[in-house]
């Protein structure tokens, strides 16, 4: 069904009113039950994913790209809009000229992403650009999904999606339900928790990857962008690692030093004998 619409003021656009206003989006996104996919290759992610829309918003040349994608929905209402009028709603310029409203739904639980090989482990990564790029590398890499601790940064927020370019909705992720456990309850369930640390006396990744086997299970912990790991989660992990640094540099950019560890303990990298 398509609609012109000409007033930004237009009701039936709410779903797609400030996307910049975190505060607002996430109120209203966990209340609607909606989340927003910007551009013509993630919204095709999203619904070939089997993410159901409930309307899209495009500017008039994106049209006949997503003729077949919106064909397929025709209860889901397309408005049509100028690229200026979809400014005005969305608060930023829309240089995709396409944007989808999908329905939020839990795809995963807590005790499938547990039963898997190798997970990456999120606490409280609040960045939603590293969210999304974390997750992005750990699905290029092989890894098999995801575990966000309870105030780690949405993944199906509109930056996160559009950071993992889709990856957000192909590989598994879900909440942690009790962080002071977390390490603990993964451990208990077979993983070898790695806590990538910078600190000097931990291992380095390499010679961790010559410590353990394809069949060895992995979760590696994140921590938050400026402080890194908690202490609780450091020291309960059963091994720390390292990323070597050299020229000063301290420390990589969270998603950065995600990559590397994913490529150097993926089950194609690791070379030794399993320490799990």
């Amino acid at each position: 069904m398509r609609l012109t619409i000409t007033d930004p003021g237009d009701p039936r656009l709410a779903d797609y009113v400030r996307l910049r206003d975190t505060s607002l989006r996430r109120h209203l996104e966990s209340e609607q039950g909606l989340f927003i996919a910007e551009g013509e290759k993630v919204i095709r992610r999203a619904i070939e994913a089997g993410y159901r829309p409930r309307s899209f918003l495009l500017a008039e040349r994106w049209l006949d790209g997503l003729r077949d994608v919106v064909q397929r929905w025709p209860a889901a209402p397309v408005f049509v809009v100028t690229e200026d009028l979809a400014e005005q709603v969305t608060g930023f310029h829309v240089h995709r000229g396409a944007l989808a409203s999908l329905h939020r739904e839990r795809r995963h639980r807590l005790d499938e992403l547990v039963a898997m090989q190798r997970v990456v482990v999120l606490e409280d990564i609040v960045d939603h650009t590293n969210v999304g790029a974390i997750i992005r590398n750990a699905a290029a890499l092989g890894w098999d999904g995801a575990l966000l601790s309870p105030r780690a940064a949405d993944p199906l927020y509109r930056r996160s999606i559009k950071v993992s370019m889709g990856a957000v909705f192909s590989l598994p992720w879900a909440r942690l339900e009790d962080w002071w456990a977390a390490p603990g309850m993964l451990a208990a369930a077979g993983f070898l928790t790695v806590a990538l640390t910078p600190a000097p006396d931990a291992l380095t990744l390499s010679e961790l990857a010559a410590g353990i086997s394809a069949e060895t299970r992995v979760a590696v912990m994140l921590g938050t962008e400026g402080a890194g790991l908690s202490r609780r989660w450091s020291d309960e992990a059963e091994v720390r690692a390292r990323i070597p640094m050299f020229a000063g540099i301290d420390s990589l950019n969270v998603a950065a030093a995600a990559a590397i560890a994913c490529y150097a303990l993926s089950a194609r990298g690791v070379t030794g004998q399993s320490a799990g």
